[in-house]
């Protein structure tokens, strides 16, 4: 009985057949997604062996999220959501089968496959604030954070196994098919919403262009639990992302060999998929703001502990527990979203979390590799991880709700 309750909870896919359906064609598209994100980043350094280009993919992947992610968030709040998110991931398809034309003929400049690559984020920046509107109009509201973790126990599945299959397929069919596979990924992410009902938004539509965003940022700004469950994450990923630091660590602590570099990245990816695996407890408790602190606090905590080891074995313990963590903090957030946002608000504030989830680890990658050059892998590590901790006791102290309030 106790393992059943510690198991993720599945009811979201007994009771509604229409959050089935999405979950499904949402990791076949996923899947889809990380075997593309491996073929542009094999194409770009085999047109140009540049580092420099290939940087530029993360560019053309996270830039239109961040530019228009708010106003695609105010459309989703101004509009039926089913038919903004279909007509998304109809644009999406077109530019994956684009991508498969030039890999098939190879006759498009490298430029052109960025510019692509673009388009097809920016189709996916507008469906992403839309489809995060759909779990609590699907799920009743006991079942909203187990149906975000079954988005999140897909989600890290497909994480890893979706770079493998893509290099596969590479191997195997080359360039275009690989995309191919990408653009009928989104035929099944298609038909499992075509037949949602109408989804408009419930209460007062959104203002037209800035005012409608701006009305966004003044709830954020003013609704203390939402506000501190996206600072939450933040601190997470701006202070203490650890990814631009593992070569630096393996080479200075674990002697440099490959093969540890890749268990180390692969243990992270390992723990956030038993994390969405055993969140039933969590799920079921119905008090997401504790568990958010909780897991925000252990991520920092096991980062700074990873940066004091000298055993590869503990280290990738560490980093299991960061990545469990981290997956746990993640569930509780958007259950907190969710459920703590009005749904005429729902698209902008969904937006917001997505370029935050852009956003951050960049930033954060970007920190950790600045404070290591500046003194050395481990300290950027212990350093950031002490200040994730530090940020989230100060989150946890200034917003008491987070501490004592069940999800409502």
């Amino acid at each position: 009985m106790i393992l059943a309750r510690t198991l993720i909870d599945v009811r979201p896919l007994r009771t509604s057949p229409a959050f089935r359906r999405l979950l499904i064609g949402r990791t076949v598209s996923v899947l889809g997604g990380f075997m593309s994100m491996v073929t542009v980043m094999y194409q770009v350094w085999d047109m140009t062996h540049s580092t420099v280009w290939s940087g530029a993919v993360g560019l053309a992947q996270a830039l239109p999220t961040v530019l228009f992610g708010l106003f695609a968030g105010s459309l989703a709040d101004r509009g039926d959501r089913r038919r903004i998110y279909l007509a998304n991931t109809v644009g999406q398809a077109v530019c994956a089968l684009l991508l498969a034309v030039q890999g098939f003929t190879g006759r498009v400049p490298v430029a052109g496959v960025l510019a692509l690559v673009a388009a097809q984020s920016g189709f996916g920046a507008v469906a992403g604030p839309a489809a995060g509107t759909f779990v609590p109009r699907l799920l009743p509201k006991e079942q909203v954070a187990a149906g975000l973790a079954l988005n999140q126990v897909s989600f890290q599945s497909t994480m890893l196994v979706g770079p493998a299959l893509g290099g596969l397929l590479l191997g195997w069919l080359g360039v275009g098919a690989c995309y191919l596979v990408d653009a009928l990924s989104f035929a099944v992410t298609f038909h499992s919403a075509v037949g949602l009902p109408e989804l408009q938004p419930e209460g007062e539509p959104s203002r037209a262009g800035l005012n409608g965003v701006l009305d966004g940022l003044r709830f954020l700004a003013g609704h203390r639990v939402v506000r501190g469950a996206l600072i939450t994450d933040l601190a997470a990923t701006v202070l203490s992302m650890p990814m631009s630091l593992f070569p630096l660590v393996n080479a200075e602590r674990f002697g440099g060999s490959p093969r540890t570099l890749g268990l180390f990245l692969s243990a992270v990816a390992v723990g956030g998929v038993t994390g969405s695996a055993l969140s039933g407890a969590a799920t079921r408790w119905g008090r997401s703001g504790p568990v958010m602190l909780c897991g925000a606090a252990t991520w920092g905590g096991a980062l700074a502990l990873f940066g004091l080891t000298t055993s590869p074995w503990a280290g990738m313990g560490l980093l299991a527990l960061a990545g469990a963590a981290d997956t746990t903090s993640v569930i509780s957030r958007g259950t907190i979203v969710q459920t703590r946002t009005p749904d005429a608000l729902l698209g902008r504030v969904t937006a917001a979390e997505q370029i935050v989830g852009q956003a951050g680890p960049n930033l954060g990658n970007l920190r950790g590799g600045l404070v290591a050059g500046w003194t050395s892998g481990a300290a950027a590590l212990v350093s950031g991880g002490l200040l994730c901790l530090l940020a989230v006791v100060f989150v946890g102290a200034t917003t008491p709700e987070l501490r004592t309030d069940a999800d409502r």
